[in-house]
């Protein structure tokens, strides 16, 4: 699929000017999360019609637009200097350009930079459109069998110790079902957390959700401690923490341990 500009132009210099005088439209695109075909039809000419791509991993990006033929003018969102790539970018919206933001994979601004752009881009009046597609969070809810009634979504988990275990211990004293990010740095601890405060509650591992080598991991988190080399080696992990009996907090401590 080749790209091409039916309202707006590029000179030189980068600075895009509207045929019509209007601003610009930033265009929000979910892009997969790991397979490469999972890309909706309007996704494909969103991307292969914009005039900048900003993509918070710019090489992940590449390889995407490769795969499906795609010739683009990409540029770094992230994630470093963010509050410059934003004004570069919204000079380019005034200017009449069509940019479109993308994640590393899954929906921009959810767990990524993005909501700084977007936040400007309404302050200035520029037209924000939602390109909808997949997303991880969703996936791993639908595909560990999470009840759909509500959910917590915590986002990507710490990777300090003590962070990481503060957060799990606030989680863990709703009833309410959590749903969080994972590296391969912080899922040990995390479910070794887990197990330790509330051992008999249920968990899930979503790992490398559409890849090759997906897999589901659940169980009671004691159960599923001793099932982590299965885990660990992944690059992509969603945790869940389903919903269970509220631990208690210790007037001595961060948390009474119990059942869970």
């Amino acid at each position: 699929m080749r790209r091409e500009r039916s309202q707006q132009t590029a000179g030189e210099s980068g600075i895009y000017t509207s045929q019509l005088g209007k601003a610009g439209i930033l265009s929000l695109v979910a892009v997969p999360i790991g397979h490469l075909d999972d890309l909706t039809v309007r996704a494909l000419r969103t991307l292969a019609e914009a005039d900048v791509i900003a993509s918070e991993d710019p090489v992940a990006t590449r390889e995407l637009l490769a795969h499906h033929g795609i010739t683009a003018n990409l540029t770094s969102y992230g994630p470093t200097n963010i509050q410059d790539k934003v004004a570069i970018l919204i000079c380019q919206l005034q200017q009449g350009a069509h940019v479109a933001l993308v994640s590393d994979m899954g929906s921009p601004v959810v767990a990524d930079p993005g909501s700084l752009l977007v936040k400007s881009a309404h302050s200035y009046g520029i037209r924000v459109v939602s390109v909808p597609g997949p997303s991880a969070l969703t996936a791993a809810v639908a595909a560990a069998g999470l009840p759909s009634r509500s959910w917590f979504f915590e986002g990507p988990l710490p990777e300090t110790k003590s962070a990481l275990r503060h957060r799990l211990q606030t989680r863990l004293r709703d009833k309410i079902a959590t749903v969080a990010f994972c590296s391969t740095q912080s899922i040990v601890f995390a479910v070794r957390t887990i197990a330790a405060f509330a051992p008999r509650r249920h968990i899930a591992l979503v790992c490398n959700l559409t890849k090759p080598n997906e897999r589901i991991i659940q169980g009671r988190a004691v159960h599923v401690l001793r099932k982590l080399d299965n885990a660990v080696t992944t690059q992509d992990i969603t945790l869940i923490v389903k919903e269970g009996r509220p631990v208690p907090q210790n007037r001595t401590g961060p948390f009474k341990r119990g059942n869970g």
